[in-house]
């Protein structure tokens, strides 16, 4: 069957001299895309035209089944991945063609396709009129995430309310949301608050200065404590003798011992780095009270009744 070209991404056109360079190699070249149904080259017009060049009548060829427009996207990755790189113009008018046909992509998986940074593909969304609307986004990973927070939330509040037994897990993945997001729902309707957070109030970086370090005073009078409770359980052979709890006892080393030089840490951080790290910060202390709440649970199924 006779191979087409197909629709490129450059804006340029073909390179004719890295057409004439690929066909003076004397090495075999990877196959080209081609999509089944239409028979149109989606990745490796300069490998066909060098192949022509060469006087070849045969070409290597791997199969592409899917929708013109995941054709595209499929082809903007190849070229950011391998061969010729895709000029800025070039790959920011492929992430608003991709924004246009994919609204539901988050930035992020945008960005990664198109090689272009997450801040970039968000701008070009807000600044343009043609990308459609959604109510989610499905990222890199492949999982979906609503846009809108509060209805995650609300939504969590009924799973909650309609089996407080639930584990975490269980009521993120039906509701769409992060199992963190899952403990503070529940803590909150523990507290009798809502279970919408209200905005908070922007962070005092001033307040929080690593000048002070008598915040971290009591925290330098729990580390002896903390240390003892460690040492414990790094005696304890049936941590130290699986590779789950070698593991466990290294995070919690790590945290330990991390703690004493807490107030040097702090001062080393740059201040256009604060923010991010607060956010960081603050996520990984839900994970670890998530990991603390389904230990509780546990503990309280073996207990007798």
């Amino acid at each position: 069957m006779q191979v087409l070209p197909g629709e490129s991404p450059r804006l340029g056109g073909e390179d004719k001299a890295h057409v004439v360079r690929l066909a003076a190699l004397d090495c075999a070249l990877p196959p080209i895309l081609v999509d089944r149904k239409t028979m149109r080259v989606i990745d490796g017009i300069h490998r066909l035209m060098a192949a022509s060049i060469k006087g070849h009548k045969l070409i290597d060829v791997e199969f592409f089944d899917g929708s013109c427009e995941d054709a595209f996207l499929r082809g903007v990755e190849a070229n950011v991945e391998h061969g010729l790189p895709l000029t800025h113009a070039d790959r920011t008018a492929a992430a608003l063609r991709i924004l246009k046909s994919h609204p539901n992509m988050s930035d992020r998986a945008i960005a990664k396709s198109t090689g272009l940074g997450a801040r970039a593909v968000a701008e070009l969304r807000r600044s343009s009129d043609c990308v459609p609307k959604s109510e989610f986004r499905v990222g890199r990973d492949g999982k979906v995430r609503p846009l809108d927070g509060a209805k995650g939330r609300l939504r969590v509040a009924e799973l909650i309310m309609e089996n407080p037994d639930a584990s975490l897990r269980q009521v993120a993945r039906v509701a769409g949301v992060s199992p963190a997001t899952v403990l503070d729902v529940r803590r909150r309707l523990e507290r009798g608050d809502e279970p919408v957070r209200r905005p908070e109030a922007p962070v005092d970086t001033e307040a929080a200065s690593p000048k002070d370090p008598g915040s971290f005073q009591n925290l330098s009078e729990v580390v002896p404590q903390l240390t003892a409770t460690l040492e414990k359980l790094m005696r304890d052979p049936s941590l130290r003798q699986s590779e789950l709890g070698r593991r466990l006892l290294r995070m919690f080393k790590e945290n330990v011992l991390g703690a004493k030089d807490m107030t040097d840490i702090v001062a080393s951080v740059p201040s256009h780095c604060i923010e991010l790290i607060i956010q960081l910060s603050r996520h990984n202390s839900q994970i670890w009270d998530e990991f603390a709440e389904e230990l509780k649970r546990r503990a309280q199924v073996g207990r007798p009744h």
